[in-house]
């Protein structure tokens, strides 16, 4: 059975977990070196500064989602249960809270598609990501 539970700092490591077996799957844009540069920021620099939320489905937390403000900081769903309405579940749950903006990477079009169907638009693009780094970002609102 599904449910969204709030996350703490117990929930870090297989939370960082989850987005590097995300991130091989999905960001094949991305070297070696950045997966690196991100996953060792995201415990004590990225996770604290959001609320975070994971989905569980019989108790195994399958995938998070990140809110800061009115925006959706993060979204990811362990490689192996992409693709069965988790992300879904969790971004409707963003929405009751009152989320209305996200950021994608261009370079990332399944990601993209995702958003588009569930009622976010381009609103804006950047050339690089917030560290500068060569990844364009879409900026997507409802």
């Amino acid at each position: 059975m599904q449910k969204i539970v709030k996350c703490n700092k117990e929930n870090y490591i297989t939370l960082a977990e989850i987005w590097e077996r995300s991130v091989r799957a999905t960001h094949k844009f991305l070297d070696e070196t950045t997966i690196s540069e991100i996953k060792s920021a995201l415990i004590p620099d990225y996770f604290p500064n959001v609320d975070l939320y994971a989905i569980s489905d019989n108790d195994s937390l399958v995938g998070f989602i990140g809110l800061h403000g009115e925006s959706i900081e993060m979204l990811f769903i362990d490689r192996d249960c992409q693709g069965h309405g988790y992300g879904s579940s969790l971004i409707e749950f963003a929405k009751a809270e009152g989320m209305t903006k996200v950021d994608v990477n261009e370079q990332n079009p399944l990601a993209l598609a995702f958003y588009l169907a569930k009622g976010f638009r381009i609103i804006g693009r950047d050339d690089s990501d917030d560290a500068g780094r060569p990844y364009p970002i879409l900026h997507l609102s409802l």
